[in-house]
């Protein structure tokens, strides 16, 4: 059985709603994993809010290009777990 990733799409539904907001017309509840944040309603300035976040409370850092090129939640999750040493939880 696989192990649930460290950090998810709950803790990003989570971030960003802190961060950002949500936008009333998208239901973050829903799937969004490949949806584009742009679709979603997150310009640039709140996804480096969301990254901000991330990087705060995970004790990471995120690389400002990658994090850039990032284009749906998926991706974003990817990008973070990548940073995350092994077994890490908060």
């Amino acid at each position: 059985m696989p192990t649930a990733s460290p950090f998810g799409v709950d803790d990003l539904r989570r971030i960003l709603r802190e961060g950002a907001g949500a936008d009333e017309a998208v239901d973050l509840d829903n799937d969004i994993l490949d949806r584009r944040f742009d679709e979603l309603g997150y310009e640039s300035i709140a996804l480096l809010e969301t990254g901000s976040r991330i990087e705060r409370e995970y004790g990471i850092r995120l690389d400002d290009e990658a994090l850039g090129e990032v284009r749906t939640p998926r991706a974003l999750i990817d990008l973070v777990n990548e940073q995350l040493p092994t077994g890490r939880t908060r």
